[in-house]
């Protein structure tokens, strides 16, 4: 795995680091910044055991300046090896309170800001979820209910639906609801002439998932709710990850970047081998935040 280098500070990003596989496991001991100011962007997916998730962004954190992190779906599993049992919002809260006391930056700290050459950059970690409205994998399922027992009818059926509980809401798709409303109040308090990075696990558009192998997995995958906030809130730049399928995508001029490692059994089949920290932005030289 190569990092970027450069003498200038550079605004990193990685996801789907799945340290539960030793292999993965080795790359993130290898991990290294380009300089000595560089920020990493991990947006989500990094384990599901909670000790494994705190091991890796420690480990990372020991290298980098600055770590974001966000969560993926599996850090919200309430996962039968794990002995931390919590669920839905009281296991984030925890992760957060976990990960802030290792100097890690979250969805819920204010978002830091990145000196661009072109000028300040908001840097916004998100936790959005999904609510089952990307149906195009489902033709004619006009509901949650028919679209999910469709997929379930061709074998699709993501591990959330036993693992990720949304307690004390009813739902998964009441929570992301809920993370939509809180976070979109929280961009739109942003200055209107701050563009931002916005990274979050699950892509904020769906064209990202025309490609899936599985269309019916787009259900598991974001929400419609999100699909103008490249535009709406000045993005310079979309960080997600979640598919496994890292490339770039442009919409209305907006770089889409999926920066996902994957399991060992798909980046292990590349000839490029494991595909390496991403950079999102450059940053000033000799500024240190």
């Amino acid at each position: 795995m190569q990092t970027p280098t450069a003498t200038a500070p550079q605004l990193l990003a990685i996801s789907d680091l799945h340290v539960g596989y030793e292999a993965n496991r080795a790359l993130v001991e290898e991990m290294r910044p380009g300089s000595d100011e560089d920020w990493l962007i991990v947006a989500g997916d990094v384990g599901e055991i909670f000790d494994d998730i705190l091991w890796a962004l420690r480990t990372l954190k020991q290298h980098f300046s600055t770590v974001l992190w966000l969560p993926g779906n599996h850090e919200l599993w309430t996962h039968p090896r794990d002995p931390v049992t919590l669920r839905g919002e009281a296991r984030y809260r925890r992760l957060v309170e976990e990960i802030r006391a290792l100097g890690v930056v979250t969805p819920e700290d204010p978002y830091p800001i990145w000196e661009s050459p072109e000028g300040p950059v908001a840097v916004c970690p998100l936790f959005l979820l999904y609510d089952y409205t990307w149906r195009d994998g489902t033709p004619g399922a006009t509901t949650k209910e028919e679209a999910l027992a469709q997929s379930s009818d061709l074998g699709v059926i993501c591990s959330d639906e036993v693992l990720l509980h949304p307690d004390p809401l009813p739902g998964r798709d009441d929570w992301c609801r809920a993370r939509v409303a809180e976070t979109a109040s929280r961009l739109e308090a942003l200055d209107t002439g701050l563009p931002t990075v916005l990274a979050n696990h699950w892509p904020l558009h769906r064209d990202p998932t025309a490609v899936l192998r599985h269309p019916s997995f787009a259900l598991w995958c974001g929400t419609e709710l999100t699909e103008d906030w490249h535009t709406r809130f000045h993005a310079t730049e979309v960080v997600y990850g979640h598919l496994h399928i890292p490339r770039v995508i442009w919409r209305d001029s907006v770089r889409f970047t999926e920066v996902s490692l994957g399991y060992p059994r798909e980046w292990g089949a590349r000839p490029s081998g494991a595909p390496g920290l991403r950079r999102i932005l450059p940053g000033r030289q000799g500024v240190r935040r």
